[in-house]
């Protein structure tokens, strides 16, 4: 490994909490090495889907026996709530590897079919080989399950390349993946900064690159796979439209939008953070968002009661106040919250809950990605204007439809332009179900069969009659 070494800092205490060594491209070269041969040679991609499933199984064990270390760690590196942490940050990811490895039990890794000529054909599905994944600090261990575990059991050797932030908790893993006892090679977890993401995105060692990030990283990792013709799939940034129809209860309108919008301090890639309401409603749905946001507990992490916790980083804290300060200045009404600290809070990266109205699509906090505690309520004049709002965005990764009548809101969610989206919920991921975006937010798919077939290749076996 390099010698530089990068401190992880508490979010909360702003005190160091831990280090890692940053690896180098070198470092980098030799766990492509290791990988390829794992895979070219290696027993594992050769291994009956059986005895993978049966690996990731005892995965799962040893994850459940230390999910509270876990939880802890991440707590403590990216500041989200510790009952968050332990039902979302640890929770999903356990749920992920009995979701998939049921998937793998079921997935027809072969067929045989009639050719058009009259030739038997066979179809198999084969591992597409040695994966990098590159995975950020904002919901790291759900991210990097949802990449490593269908890879592995499609049969590819894997490389982790986790955010600087959230690199303890890759660490922690990668103990329990010694335990499991795969053979060498078959996943690395690689420690390091922009320079490592990069030197991992362009290797011409790898078949695939798995990217979740912002869009303008995204454009990056394509770039860099595009002249080894690497396949990649990218799940990048949103500004999803939640669409409030006029038969819509306020009350229960605005608790879901508090979870799906400001669970993990509003940094998740799917929140719904434009508001689209009914003009002639507007005020009685801002007055329940209002009070759904100022109820909200902030302050430290590790307090069981914390409903909010800080942002990642001082830099996001910047941004994130930065984006208060731009809507305010181009006309939008700030309903609660601001840039100052929340009350009782002298450190820590916090910003307060922020919600504001009278906002147009145009706007800043409407168009840019903004990644914190940050709501936009937009009115429209009827269905059609809030459908044609939701699809002017730069973005297409999730969404929902609120209403009393769910056959009317299906109806609407067909029209919006985006890769998921829910009714009558703030877009949970099922694992049985496809994620990804189009537009900005990306291409590709993850959970679900498709996330499985992500890392498969098709090969045709003619016979001749």
């Amino acid at each position: 490994m390099g010698r530089d070494v990068i401190k992880v800092v508490s979010p909360h205490s702003e005190l160091p909490i831990g280090e890692f060594t940053v690896a180098t491209v070198a470092d980098v070269d030799d766990a492509v090495t290791k990988a390829r041969a794992a895979f070219d040679n290696g027993p594992w991609p050769r291994l009956a889907p059986g005895e993978r499933i049966a690996a990731v199984g005892r995965l799962a064990e040893i994850y459940r026996g230390r999910a509270t270390e876990m939880a802890t760690l991440i707590s403590q590196e990216i500041g989200a709530p510790i009952s968050f942490a332990q039902r979302a940050q640890v929770g999903l990811p356990t749920v992920m590897m009995s979701a998939f490895s049921q998937l793998a039990e079921q997935y027809p890794w072969q067929s045989d079919r009639d050719g058009f000529y009259g030739a038997p054909v066979r179809v198999r599905k084969e591992p597409v080989g040695v994966v990098g994944a590159i995975v950020p600090w904002n919901m790291p261990q759900f991210l990097t399950i949802g990449k490593l575990v269908p890879a592995l059991l499609a049969g590819c050797t894997v490389i982790i390349k986790p955010a600087p932030e959230s690199t303890l908790d890759a660490l922690l893993l990668g103990d329990m993946l010694a335990e499991v006892g795969l053979p060498d090679g078959v996943v690395t977890i690689l420690p390091g900064d922009v320079t490592t993401g990069a030197a991992v995105a362009g290797h011409p060692g790898l078949d695939k690159v798995s990217f979740t990030g912002s869009t303008a990283a995204g454009r990056a990792v394509a770039a860099a796979c595009a002249p080894n013709l690497t396949k990649v799939s990218l799940e990048l940034g949103g500004k999803s439209a939640a669409i409030v129809l006029d038969d819509a209860e306020p009350e229960k309108v605005a608790a879901a939008i508090r979870s799906a919008s400001l669970s993990n301090s509003g940094q998740i890639c799917n929140a719904l953070t434009r508001i689209l309401v009914p003009q002639h409603r507007a005020a009685e749905f801002v007055d329940a968002l209002a009070d759904q946001m100022t109820s909200l507990a902030v302050g430290d992490p590790a307090d069981k009661t914390t409903q909010l916790g800080p942002l990642v980083s001082q830099r996001q804290q910047h941004r994130v106040r930065s984006y208060i300060e731009a809507g305010q200045q181009q006309g939008a009404r700030m309903v609660v919250g601001g840039v100052d600290m929340p009350e009782g809070l002298d450190t820590g990266w916090y910003v307060r809950p922020t919600l504001f109205a009278d906002a147009g699509n145009d706007m800043t906090i409407a168009r840019e990605e903004i990644f914190g505690p940050v709501l936009t309520v937009i009115s429209y004049r009827d269905v059609d204007d809030a459908v044609a709002i939701a699809n002017d965005s730069d973005y297409g990764l999730a969404g929902s439809v609120f209403t009393a009548d769910t056959d009317r809101g299906v109806a609407v969610a067909e029209q919006v332009r985006t890769g998921t989206i829910g009714v009558n919920q703030g877009y949970t991921m099922d694992p049985f179900a496809p994620f990804g975006g189009v537009k900005g937010s990306g291409y590709g798919r993850e959970l679900g069969p498709e996330g499985l077939e992500s890392y498969l290749d098709i090969k045709s076996i003619a016979v001749a009659s």
